[in-house]
């Protein structure tokens, strides 16, 4: 019979990639992650393993055991989850990795909340309970890895419509908000172009301006490169920083010009003239949890609350250019 114990270290290894990587994420001894992986392989009857150098990798059927442990995991989350509703226990502490605007606005107002004096309600009896969280400012690839590798409890990411994001199919997701993508110009900028606080721009005709991005190891700097490139155009890019604030500053002082989501515009700026595009392009903020999980009181009581969030910024949002 498989030993699940030694099923989750295999699926762990598939995640890692090494068993020293291993050993320290499960607290164990590498030399004790190999004996289970040896034990494995005659409880299977086939090795689960192979050398490739110095590395170790899966053979098919260890990536049939990776993949149905995965389904088994799963459950025993579930399993979980449900004891721990009927019992109105909790864990305690949920882990979240977030990318930076979403650590700037919708991760605050949790703690706030969590750390104040409303008490935060238990899914399923109404009884006032403590927890606590710890976050992680993460890109959204390097979130989902981290969920992956079970470091994290709640990944809070995002895609675009113009560079969609690719989630295990298994993994409990939840959309929060969306939002649109806006162009930010000096007011002065914008009059020279003819457009006027709020009018929808066409990238197509903004071919020539200087432009502002976040640096070239995340997203949205693909999502600018993706947007101007289907405008006709490779964007003449004069200066970077993956803080939008910086950008928007750089835009607020005539530097260039930004695409930037809405939620990612500092609550506090110099005046900037704001536009939607002619050819939207939106963001879509959302959660991703690993299958079985979403239903634990701790992580529940957190959605709820972000949900809460991103509905009073939606709508404090609202009068600006859609």
């Amino acid at each position: 019979m498989l030993d699940v114990r030694r099923l989750r270290i295999l699926q762990h290894l598939a995640a890692y990639g090494t068993v020293a990587a291993t050993a320290d994420a499960l607290h164990l001894t590498a030399p004790a992650v190999s004996q289970h992986l040896a034990a494995l392989h005659k409880e299977a009857g086939t090795p689960v393993v192979e050398k490739h150098g110095r590395t170790l990798r899966l053979t098919a059927a260890g990536e049939l055991l990776v993949a149905h442990t995965e389904v088994i995991l799963a459950e025993l989350a579930a399993a979980e989850s449900g004891l721990a509703a009927m019992k109105g226990g909790r864990r305690g502490t949920v882990r979240i990795s977030a990318f930076a605007s979403a650590a700037r606005t919708l991760v605050p107002p949790l703690f706030e909340r969590l750390n104040g004096t409303d008490p935060v309600p238990d899914i399923g009896t109404g009884a006032a309970r403590d927890l606590s969280l710890r976050l992680f400012v993460q890109e959204p690839d390097e979130a989902l890895d981290e969920l992956h590798k079970r470091s994290t409890d709640l990944a809070l990411v995002h895609s675009y419509t113009v560079l969609p994001r690719s989630v295990p199919a298994a993994w409990e997701q939840t959309v929060l908000m969306e939002e649109p993508v806006l162009l930010a110009l000096h007011p002065d900028r914008a009059g020279r172009e003819g457009l006027t606080a709020g009018q929808p721009a066409d990238l197509s005709r903004l071919a020539h301006l200087p432009w502002l991005t976040p640096g070239p190891e995340t997203s949205c700097y693909e999502m600018i490169q993706r947007a101007c490139g289907a405008a006709g155009f490779v964007p003449d890019i004069r200066a970077s920083s993956s803080d939008f604030s910086v950008l928007t500053a750089l835009a607020a002082a005539d530097a260039g010009a930004v695409l930037v989501p809405r939620m990612a515009l500092p609550d506090h700026t110099a005046p900037l003239s704001l536009h939607p595009l002619v050819r939207p392009v939106s963001r879509t903020v959302f959660t991703v949890s690993r299958a079985g999980t979403g239903k634990h009181p701790d992580l529940r009581a957190v959605l709820d609350l972000l949900h809460e969030t991103a509905t009073a910024l939606d709508d404090r949002t609202a009068g600006r250019p859609r």
